[in-house]
C-alpha cells in the first residue's frame, strides 16, 4: 500500500497563531485520550494548538475521532501521520527510539512562539499551561514539577523530589546537571530554535536520552520554574523498583507501592468512609479516611471524603486544609472542585 502523508487541521482556524502549542508523539496508546483531555481541561482560555504526531499505528485510530469530537472551541487539533516511522528501530533514519524526528518536525510546524511537550502516557493539572506561560516571561524556557503516579491504580505516589527537579538538583546533578522531564517543559521557539533538532537524537545506545541532550542545551539559557507540581508521570512497577526510586520511596516510608496488598485495604477504607457519609456518620467517615491516608497520604478520594466529613461537621478550617491537599493532588476531579468552591465561596482553584 502506498504511504500517504496527511497533515489535517481537525478543528478551528489554522492560520491564527496560538498562545501555546502542545507537541505529542504517539503510537496511539489508549492513554492518549487522558493526555489530550488534560490539555482540553486547561484553565488557560486563550488559543491552544495540539499537534499529534503518529510514529506507528499500534493502537486504535478511532481515538483521534473521539478527540476531534471533544475538542473545545479554543483548541486547534493538528494531526501529522506520515505513513511511516522516522525512528531507526522501525526502519527510519533517526536514532531516537521514541518517535524519531517527530518532536522536531512538530516543533517547527507549531504555529506558536511557545512549545510545550506531553508524552502520551503523562497528563497535566488544569493550571499547568497558565503557570508555565507566566513563568517564561523574559526567559527562554520554563518548567513545572511533577507527581509520580502508580500505573496500576492511577493513584499519586508522591511528588518527584529527586529525579526531574530542575537545574543543579536531584540524582541527575552530577551526570547531567539536573533534569526536567519533557512533559514539564515550555520552550520559547525563537530562543530555542537550534535546540529543536536535538529531540531527534539519542544519548544512549538503546535510542533513549534525547531529553538529557535537550536539557543540557537548555542549561545554557535562562529558565524559570513555576514552583508547582502540575505534571503527572505514570510509573510502572518495574520502574518503581529501580534502585534510586526504591531508595527514595523507602526514605519516605511509602510502603503500599511495594506491599501491594495494602492497595485493597486502602480501597476498602475509602469505600467504608463513603458509605458512612451516606448515613451521615461524619465522625466514622473522618476516622476511616485518616486510616486510609496513613497508608497513602496523597489518595485524592480519601482527602476529598475527609474534607467533606469535616465540612459537614462544621469544621471549616480542617475541611479547607484537606480539600486544598486534594486539589493539589488532583485538580480535575469534579467532586473536589465542587467542594473547594463550596468551602471557599467560589475562590479560584
Amino acid at each position: 500500500m502506498k504511504s500517504e502523508t496527511l497533515t489535517k487541521n481537525l478543528t478551528g482556524n489554522a492560520q491564527a497563531p496560538a498562545d501555546v502549542a502542545v507537541v505529542i508523539q504517539t503510537v496511539l496508546r489508549p492513554s492518549l485520550l487522558r493526555a489530550v483531555r488534560s490539555v482540553f481541561d486547561q484553565d488557560h482560555l486563550g488559543r491552544i494548538q495540539v499537534l499529534i504526531g503518529i510514529d506507528t499505528h499500534q493502537g486504535d485510530s478511532a481515538l483521534l475521532d473521539t478527540l476531534s469530537r471533544e475538542c473545545p472551541e479554543n483548541v486547534l487539533l493538528t494531526l501529522l501521520d506520515l505513513g511511516y516511522s522516522t525512528s531507526h528501530r522501525h526502519g527510519g533514519f533517526y536514532f531516537n527510539h521514541y518517535g524519531g524526528a517527530l518532536r522536531t518536525i512538530l516543533s517547527y510546524a507549531a504555529n506558536s512562539r511557545y512549545l510545550a511537550y506531553l508524552d502520551d502516557d503523562d497528563w497535566w493539572g488544569r493550571t499547568h499551561l497558565s503557570a508555565l506561560l507566566l513563568a517564561i516571561r523574559e526567559k527562554d524556557w520554563a518548567f513545572s514539577y511533577r507527581w509520580l503516579v502508580d500505573r496500576e491504580t492511577g493513584w499519586p505516589i508522591c511528588k518527584d523530589e529527586w529525579d526531574a527537579t530542575g537545574p543543579e538538583g536531584g540524582i541527575n546533578q552530577e551526570r547531567f546537571g539536573g533534569f526536567v522531564n519533557p512533559s514539564c517543559l515550555l520552550l520559547d521557539k525563537g530562543a530555542c530554535h537550534f535546540i529543536l533538532p536535538v529531540w531527534s537524537l539519542a544519548a544512549f545506545a538503546d535510542g533513549s536520552g534525547e531529553d538529557r541532550l535537550v536539557f543540557r542545551e537548555l542549561l545554557k539559557r535562562p529558565g524559570a520554574a513555576t514552583g508547582k507540581y502540575t505534571c503527572y508521570y505514570e510509573m510502572p512497577c518495574e520502574v518503581q523498583r529501580h534502585e534510586h526510586h526504591a531508595r527514595e520511596f523507602a526514605a519516605r516510608s511509602i510502603c503500599w507501592i511495594r506491599e501491594r496488598s495494602q492497595i485493597a485495604a486502602i480501597a476498602r477504607l475509602v469505600d467504608e468512609a463513603s458509605t458512612a457519609l451516606e448515613r451521615c456518620d461524619e465522625s466514622f467517615a473522618a476516622s476511616t479516611c485518616l486510616r486510609a491516608l496513613t497508608l497513602n497520604p496523597h489518595h485524592p478520594r480519601a482527602l476529598y471524603l475527609l474534607a467533606l466529613s469535616k465540612w459537614r461537621a462544621g469544621n471549616r478550617s480542617d475541611a479547607l486544609s484537606h480539600i486544598s491537599h486534594a486539589l493539589e493532588v488532583d485538580d480535575r476531579d469534579p467532586d473536589i472542585l465542587s467542594l473547594w468552591t463550596e468551602i471557599t465561596g467560589g475562590g479560584n482553584a
